[in-house]
């Protein structure tokens, strides 16, 4: 069972814990987009009775196409950052994918972020923990979960005292992944919380119609997220989208945000029956 941590306000993991969400859209597109996801999100998580982190990335640096839409940048993204938790008084979290982010991130978020294709980045890792920030790694796609215990080092040997690890897929041949809901009680094994991302397991990477964007198959996110609810994970991560069809990154894999209520809802229920 993993142990309580303080995140900003909220505490989470443990044994008596009610699961937590970390839930917004993929990219900051607009302030609108963004201030109108979060306020669905808050409410809809203050309803449940389920402690709720705000998640948007301010640069998606990772995009399969150079050309691809990579968000408002650091200063912009932040200034939108910092507008949604003064508002709606709600934790916030975004992706660091350099070293020179992690302090200004800091200044707004409550948690820092490593992408998955980042988890091995050493200096990036402490970089984040030493801002005394919670650091959420996301587990590589070409990762076993036990190897995950060496990023963890990274981030006490720097000082890190709140960590979150994220299960978000495994790679399986060309532009497929699958998941192995061992890996959340692998995972769980070290202690900290472990969160399962519901949308990026569902990704097929490269795989879109025209080959330049990432596709995937968002019917399947549900299915996965009650399979690990189930299987003992402490919180989920999932991308959502007022209009999932025309989102300008991870279009295939984000839950439209009026369907996000009733998922929720079932989650919340899954969850008591196993604890």
């Amino acid at each position: 069972m993993s142990k309580t941590i303080p995140v900003g306000k909220l505490t989470i993991g443990g044994a008596r814990a009610p699961l937590f969400i970390i839930a917004g859209p993929c990219v900051i597109e607009s302030e609108k987009v963004v201030l109108e996801t979060a306020e669905t999100l808050a409410a809809v998580c203050a309803e449940l009775a389920l402690p709720f982190i705000f998640k948007s990335s301010f640069d998606k640096a990772n995009r399969t196409a150079g050309d691809s839409f990579r968000g408002p940048g650091l200063k912009r993204g932040l200034a939108i950052l910092a507008k949604v938790k003064r508002q709606l008084r709600v934790l916030v979290l975004t992706d660091v994918h350099e070293i020179a982010q992690c302090k200004p991130a800091a200044e707004i978020c409550d948690v820092l972020q490593i992408p998955a294709f980042l988890c091995r980045q050493t200096d990036l890792i402490q970089a984040a923990a030493r801002t005394g920030r919670c650091v959420n790694i996301k587990k590589g796609q070409f990762l076993a979960p036990w190897d995950m215990r060496h990023a963890i080092a990274k981030v006490t040997a720097a000082g890190g005292k709140s960590i979150l690890l994220t299960e978000r897929g495994s790679s399986f041949g060309y532009s497929n992944l699958v998941v192995d809901m061992r890996s959340l009680a692998m995972m769980g094994e070290f202690g900290w919380p472990v969160v399962f991302d519901a949308t990026h397991s569902v990704q097929m990477p490269g795989g879109g119609a025209t080959g330049k964007v990432t596709g995937g198959d968002r019917r399947m996110a549900p299915v996965l997220a009650r399979a690990a609810v189930a299987a003992g994970c402490d919180g989920i991560f999932m991308e959502t989208h007022p209009r999932p069809n025309k989102a300008q990154s991870d279009a295939a894999n984000q839950i439209p945000l009026s369907e996000v209520r009733s998922l929720l809802a079932t989650l919340r229920e899954i969850h008591a029956a196993v604890r």
